[in-house]
């Protein structure tokens, strides 16, 4: 049985960060953020679990968890 994921497009993924569209693409050029997925011939979309999971780091980092 498969997981139905979602997709979150780019103006959620700069609601979620905070962050400008060229510096979502910095940071994901730098490794920091996961890179988007291609769906389609001309659409890319980050999985909403992999956006989640960056944040929840963000947040253990300034927590000091390892």
């Amino acid at each position: 049985m498969t997981t139905t994921r979602k997709f979150l497009r780019l103006p959620a993924v700069i609601e979620a960060t905070g962050w400008s569209r060229a510096t979502i693409w910095r940071k994901v050029k730098a490794g920091v953020l996961p890179p988007p997925i291609p769906i389609g011939p001309k659409s890319i979309a980050w999985d909403a679990d992999e956006i989640a999971q960056w944040q929840q780091r963000c947040m253990d980092a300034r927590r000091g968890v390892a």
